[in-house]
């Protein structure tokens, strides 16, 4: 299961959400653009669903309230809203609808305008109604260019919700050194399943990918579009594969940040990521211990790891408090190490510095010493380790478990445990542990298989410890016509934007503004 993305995680904080993502020579000709291209052959829509392709949205202010920082980001920008009606099940046109949420914030360069940009920012069950707030500073004067399309995709945020009333938020939790962990990591994810089939039983079989961009092809006839660029990252790129899989003549320009091989895509989506977290611990170790004076954690990267490996063995004798009233939070052994995990998928230096900074405060408490929380750390503990996060672990449960089917014994999971523990004793037993889709009714529809080529620009760096560089290699191997843009060294998951390489960012701005991808495939130095 990914947990919350860097890139949504760093955005939520300011009040959006965006996850947590060329070269000489002869260039690949244009793709040609929505305002250009003559309709595609298919793009009439299936029977019985004419009257969603064809409703007019009703654009209004986006704001919720005076406490509704995302919204009143998006007046503040110029941007409007608007509730997109989509049947609940696309066999059945005429039965349930439910609403799908947008944001557009319209180009300002309106002669030469390109078209329509929809951004995801992964999870999955990451909402991206603020999305274009973030991006757009990024894209320079190619942002102008575009209408940027913010999409809480069918059961999260605005749109229509499911949530299941769960005790925590999204992210796996460690099932520690013992027989004893797991076996309470496989009861709370049989519950989990349990709870989501009971409050939410019908809708469950309808909360996939597939619907959801099923969703996004009706979003881009509602825009008045013959074709729609597409920015996706983390899960955001099985989902942008998913939509020009289905729909292969309806995408433009396609941007696919930390990509996920879809014959990789399953609940499991952590497993075999051991060795790239074992290399962004030991970085960050590396960048803490030079750091002694401010975070007091060792001198030498194996002091820090031996100041965690008491922490975590402190956590599980007896969670620690950290904080003090209203913020304060217990943490215990299967929490603590899937906090030190979450935050290592980002290895700039602020993100670096929040890290060692939260780690501080797991020492100090460790050792019974009182502790005040930074505003977004308590926010952060709060979305993933109380029920305030219930909404988000919903969806994203419902999707991971409704795409593909996961191995239903639990001795499978034990074993996998159990295999990679004497090489990897931190990560394995979160990276390999049981989830909830062990529990979960066999999904509807087969998983996503690619068919069809897609130019897109995949961006990628080599020590991603969400998603393997491997991964994006298969999927550029997959697609001929695609290109394959390289961070090197960095240990990051999501790039454009996120990293800060100019070099990653002005190749992405260059593609989405005239459509050329790079001659052959290029490689960043971090």
């Amino acid at each position: 299961m990914i947990t919350p993305g860097t890139a949504a995680r760093r955005a939520s904080a300011a009040g959006l959400v965006l996850a947590a993502a060329l070269t000489t020579g002869l260039a690949i000709p244009p793709a040609a653009t929505a305002a250009t291209t003559p309709a595609a052959a298919d793009a009439a829509p299936a029977a019985g669903l004419g009257r969603y392709y064809q409703q007019r949205p009703h654009w209004h202010r986006c704001a919720r309230g005076a406490d509704d920082g995302t919204g009143l980001a998006l007046d503040t920008a110029g941007a409007r809203c608007a509730d997109v009606t989509v049947p609940l099940d696309y066999g059945r046109p005429r039965g349930r609808t439910i609403t799908v949420a947008i944001s557009r914030l319209k180009a300002t360069d309106t002669r030469h305008r390109i078209g329509s940009l929809l951004i995801n920012p992964g999870g999955p069950g990451g909402p991206g109604l603020g999305t274009g707030l973030a991006v757009r500073p990024v894209m320079r004067e190619t942002g102008a260019r575009y209408d940027l399309i913010g999409m809480d995709p069918r059961f999260t945020g605005r749109s229509t919700p499911l949530d299941c009333g769960l005790p925590s938020g999204p992210g796996l939790l460690s099932a520690g050194p013992d027989r004893a962990g797991f076996d309470r990591r496989t009861a709370h994810a049989r519950s989990i399943a349990e709870r989501c089939r009971a409050t939410n039983g019908p809708l469950l079989p309808y909360v996939t990918t597939r619907n959801t961009a099923r969703d996004i092809d009706v979003v881009r006839s509602v825009l008045g579009e013959r074709k729609i660029s597409y920015l996706g990252y983390s899960y955001g790129t099985y989902l942008g594969t998913a939509y020009t899989q289905m729909f292969p003549t309806r995408h433009d320009r396609v941007v696919l940040d930390s990509a996920l091989d879809p014959d990789r895509y399953n609940p499991r989506l952590l497993k075999g990521a051991d060795a790239e977290n074992e290399k962004a611990y030991d970085d960050w170790a590396a960048w803490t211990a030079a750091r002694h004076g401010a975070y007091g954690l060792g001198r030498t990267p194996e002091q820090v790891r031996a100041t965690l490996d008491d922490v975590i063995t402190a956590s599980a004798r007896e969670p620690l408090t950290v904080g003090t009233a209203p913020d304060a939070f217990r943490l215990d052994g299967s929490q603590v190490p899937a906090l030190l995990f979450t935050e290592l998928a980002d290895d700039t230096d602020p993100a670096r510095a929040a890290l060692a900074e939260h780690m501080t405060l797991l020492a100090r408490a460790a050792e019974g010493r009182p502790t005040t929380l930074p505003p977004a750390f308590a926010d952060l503990l709060r979305s993933v380790f109380t029920p305030a996060g219930s909404s988000v672990a919903s969806a994203q449960t419902a999707i991971l478990c409704g795409d593909v089917a996961a191995p239903r014994d639990p001795e499978t999971y034990w074993r996998d445990i159990e295999q990679g523990r004497a090489a990897h004793p931190l990560f394995a037993p979160l990276t390999e542990s049981i989830t909830p889709c062990a529990f979960w009714d066999r999904p509807r529809e087969a998983p996503v298989r690619v068919r069809h080529d897609t130019r897109a620009l995949i961006v990628a760096s080599t020590g991603d410890p969400r998603v393997p560089y491997t991964d994006s290699v298969a999927l550029h191997d997959r697609l001929p016509g695609s290109r394959l843009l390289t961070l090197a060294g960095a240990n990051q998951h999501a790039n454009y934007g996120v990293h800060g390489s100019a070099c990653v960012d002005s190749a992405v701005n260059s593609y989405l503004a005239t459509g050329r991808l790079p001659a052959r495939d290029r490689t960043c130095a971090k």
